[in-house]
């Protein structure tokens, strides 16, 4: 039989790669208050912040929760592009992406349905806080570099200092945090992803039962004592999800000083980046 010489020879079956990758087990000590990363349930990552990273934009923010690192730019008020979108009230857009290589397993470069549902929340988060501009639009853009969970939250806190950057004008800096509940009833501040994951698998195991398990994130307005949006993900008692939302309300307080100072430096020209533990 004739072979095709223009054709690269491969082999008759594949092997995905993820075989190779040791998949690690995530055990939660929940009666000594311990977490795989040494935190105790109530305790938040380190955040690192840096403002005006992007040359090219009207602003821009990067900001990182441990190994999350979320980049952010922003462009506007300017003219709108479409006829179509002319409002006198103004246009926000949001973009949310994951990089290609943010994942453990890649991404594709299109938005997917996850992505557009992020965008759209990151939207909510963010639209309260910002006055709109009549006849123009702000577009936000978001690129998740890693993801190691609360990559919605990093986002609505980077794109609020890009917008602050940028000097558009806003009622005040959204904040943002999350919290995780698993059906024993423990409470996780500011999960990873991996923790995420298994408060996902409580989630499928307690199906239909009493107990709760879910996530909840919230975005609040220190200054004026608002929250701007809120999103859950699970089945939760009134109680556990009253509890958590207060929880996450007083983590972003906490955080409200980190974004100012950070805000404070870029304007005074001084040290750019700014690490402080916020517990």
């Amino acid at each position: 039989m004739p072979t095709d010489t223009r054709r690269l020879v491969g082999p008759e079956s594949t092997q995905s790669p993820y075989d190779f990758c040791p998949k690690k087990v995530l055990k939660l000590d929940v009666e000594h208050n311990q977490r795989p990363d040494g935190r105790s349930s109530d305790k938040m990552r380190p955040v690192f912040l840096r403002a005006g990273v992007i040359s090219q934009a009207k602003g821009s923010a990067y900001i990182e929760m441990n190994l999350t690192k979320v980049i952010c730019a922003v462009y506007g008020p300017r003219e709108v592009q479409r006829r179509e979108d002319f409002s006198l009230q103004g246009q926000l857009t949001c973009d949310f992406k994951f990089a290609t290589f943010s994942c453990r397993h890649r991404r594709q470069h299109q938005q997917d349905n996850q992505e557009k549902d992020l965008s759209l929340q990151l939207l909510e988060a963010l639209e309260p806080a910002i006055h709109k501009y009549p006849k123009a639009q702000i577009n936000v853009y978001v690129t998740v570099m890693e993801n190691d969970g609360g990559a919605l939250c990093a986002a609505i806190m980077c794109a609020s200092l890009a917008l602050s950057t940028a000097g558009i004008e806003m009622y005040d800096l959204v904040l943002a945090s999350s919290a995780a509940n698993l059906s024993t009833g423990c409470i996780l501040v500011d999960p990873t992803k991996a923790e995420e994951d298994v408060v996902l698998n409580k989630m499928a195991e307690t199906k239909g039962d009493n107990k709760s398990a879910g996530t909840v994130t919230v975005a609040y307005l220190p200054s004026i004592s608002q929250v701007s949006a809120m999103t859950s993900d699970g089945e939760m008692d009134l109680p556990s999800l009253t509890k958590m939302s207060k929880l996450c309300i007083s983590n972003c307080s906490k955080l409200y000083p980190v974004l100012q100072k950070s805000l404070s430096e870029y304007l005074q020209d001084k040290k750019p980046g700014t690490k402080m533990d916020v517990n």
